[in-house]
């Protein structure tokens, strides 16, 4: 059974330096497979994980419907039909299948772009339908996902174990959060549980900030210190998932993963 962990927050907190060192923990502790889905248009995950990235499941779906557009201009072609008679369905698995970039301890998708102008209600389902299938075959699926939570639906249907809401130090990211984690009853998706997770924190939180977070009714997993070596790392372009198991970043993460897996 596949165990789907989901990451949100605002932009620039720092989703995807969690999602590196969660993927990093789950690598080292953990038994079973691990796919990470980049679900942010941004895609560098791949940069995190050290892990190349040819093409996303974005090109994919702008690949096969402009191939379905020239179908339909070629006189005698099936409405629609993918070149060789392919159905759109095995195209799509295929293709996706195809674009999995693997790593010795774990495998990425990266979802990519966001639609454009044409309709994509039933290209997107299908897709859902094939990430979904290549995620069962997972012990672990980790999504990093892009700032707001109406979009996570679009990328699964599959139950969601563990939500994790990543906020930076201040009354802006809390309620920023807050908001977010007011759309989680609204999803298509079943979350089981819902925490928190400050990042960048430099020494003790403020009183009024404890406040601000223990009245948002969510587990509160702790902090994440920010960190000069880390800094070093994103600078340097080198992938955080080599951070040492000593760094102060990794221990934090890896210390409430313990907690909730």
């Amino acid at each position: 059974m596949t165990t789907t962990i989901a990451l949100a927050g605002k932009g620039g907190v720092g989703k995807t330096t969690i999602a590196g060192m969660l993927i990093k923990y789950l690598s080292q502790e953990k038994d079973g497979a691990i796919l990470a889905i980049d679900a942010d248009p941004s895609s560098n995950l791949n940069m995190v994980l050290g892990l190349d990235l040819e093409w996303t499941v974005g090109d994919i779906r702008e690949g096969m419907l402009a191939e379905v557009q020239k179908s339909l201009l070629q006189k005698g072609a099936a409405m629609g039909a993918m070149p060789g008679g392919t159905s759109k369905q095995e195209y799509l698995d295929y293709e996706v299948r195809a674009s999995i970039e693997e790593g010795d301890a774990f495998d990425l998708i990266a979802m990519g772009r966001p639609e454009g102008a044409g309709c994509y209600c039933a290209v997107n389902h299908s897709l859902r339908e094939v990430v979904d299938s290549i995620s069962k075959s997972y012990r672990y699926a980790v999504i990093d996902n892009e700032a707001g939570m109406e979009h996570l639906s679009r990328r699964t249907t599959r139950d969601v174990a563990h939500l994790l809401m990543v906020s930076d130090p201040t009354q802006r990211g809390i309620v920023a959060t807050e908001r977010i984690a007011s759309m989680v009853p609204g999803l298509d998706i079943n979350v089981e549980n819902v925490h928190l997770i400050l990042n960048r924190v430099m020494g003790e939180l403020p009183q009024p900030l404890l406040d601000r977070v223990d009245a948002m009714g969510v587990n509160f997993l702790g902090t994440v210190p920010s960190n000069a070596d880390l800094m070093e790392f994103e600078f340097s372009g080198r992938p955080l998932v080599e951070l040492g198991d000593e760094s102060p970043v990794y221990q934090a993460v890896a210390e409430m993963m313990r907690g909730i897996l």
